[in-house]
């Protein structure tokens, strides 16, 4: 029987998504977990005035959100000190970053990134026909200097960079950042995705400078902020990039909750440094238990802590699923030299405490 053919991109790409939801997991189990600490989601929710905002909105849902996210783009240049011509609201700095990917690459173009980096950001270059260059991580970092010579050597019209890093948890300073964005050619622009900036130490993030037009910069209301599943985030970048945006993105794609609520978590800055403070401690905790069982803690500046599990990668992901018969859901990243670690979410203390029972029994499973 004859059918609409896929477009050629679309037929060579393979059936795959770049995760596998706990809520799969679940399903395939046929129980719950008991602690979810594998999405790097907030396990401290959103703000209470942000539930009651929400709360209050709810009888608006009949109609769209503003398709110019005009509020909360005011609001965000107002706390980020740039103009509103310098900030773009999308569904999550995944949404973003396929904008960036339709509206730069062309088939064969070149995207550099690390191996092992973000997957989400490499099934939106592989969507548009763009080809990866990778580079291997450096002592559990992304290794600024060899994205650098590869955005060189390949002309490359994307590099991609988190900062601070997902799955390793590890950052670079300030000034590492912006000399390794000075270094890029002009016609090169770099992502610098900030999606854990609000957990990273003082002098990780560099100021920002809205002149140049080959940065773009991505943060979220995903982690910090508690608000993963509303998918909200912005980016901020030169008047003129950001304004291409327009060309492509759903305009009505940021629904009306979301601004309601991004907008009462911007304004309970109180809050936030609360759940910073939540966030430290959780690390550390996650970081004992794994030093009290003989495996060793990655520093952190994010809401996870990678932990070596100080084998191969076959032992890692062993533990990882001794860990889920056991009602415990963690991830771990893939890509050789760093799949011999898991990562575990700061989740609420009850969790941890969870964590803490079933990790021994894991690890005797595992072998």
């Amino acid at each position: 029987m004859s059918r609409p053919a896929l477009t050629a991109l679309a037929q060579s790409l393979p059936e795959t998504v770049p995760f596998v939801g706990p809520e799969a997991l679940e399903r395939r189990s046929g129980r719950p977990f008991r602690a979810r600490l594998g999405a790097n989601e907030s396990g401290f929710r959103p703000a209470p005035s942000v539930i009651a905002a929400l709360a209050g909105a709810a009888g608006d849902v009949w109609m769209y959100g503003d398709p110019e996210n005009h509020d909360l783009r005011h609001a965000l240049a107002h706390h980020l000190a740039v103009a509103p011509e310098n900030v773009m609201v999308g569904e999550g700095i995944d949404g973003l970053l396929g904008l960036v990917a339709r509206l730069y690459l062309n088939p064969g173009d070149k995207v550099v990134t690390s191996l092992g980096a973000y997957p989400t950001f490499n099934f939106h270059v592989a969507g548009f026909g763009g080809q990866l260059v990778t580079v291997p991580y450096e002592a559990d970092r992304e290794s600024l200097s060899a994205l650098a010579e590869a955005a060189q050597r390949e002309n490359a019209r994307l590099v991609y960079l988190s900062n601070p890093d997902n799955p390793m948890g590890t950052w670079w300073p300030a000034a590492e950042v912006e000399a390794f964005a000075a270094s890029l050619p002009d016609t090169t622009l770099l992502l610098l995705d900030e999606a854990y900036g609000e957990t990273a130490p003082a002098g990780t993030l560099p100021p920002l400078d809205v002149t140049r037009p080959n940065i773009l910069r991505f943060r979220t209301f995903s982690k910090a902020y508690g608000l993963a599943g509303l998918r909200c985030g912005y980016a901020i970048g030169e008047a003129q990039a950001i304004r291409a945006f327009d060309k492509v993105r759903n305009h009505f794609g940021v629904n009306r909750q979301a601004q309601v609520a991004a907008l009462a978590a911007l304004a309970d800055q109180p809050y936030l440094e609360a759940t910073l403070a939540n966030i430290a401690a959780g690390r550390d905790t996650i970081a004992a238990i794994a030093r009290d069982n003989d495996l060793t803690p990655i520093p952190s500046a994010t809401n996870f802590v990678t932990v070596d599990c100080g084998r191969d990668g076959a032992f890692a992901m062993a533990v990882l699923q001794a860990l889920a018969n056991r009602g415990v859901f963690v991830r771990k990243p893939m890509a050789p030299t760093l799949d011999r670690c898991i990562r575990i979410s700061v989740g609420r203390p009850e969790e941890i405490a969870i964590f803490a029972e079933e990790l021994p029994g894991a690890l005797r499973v595992a072998g």
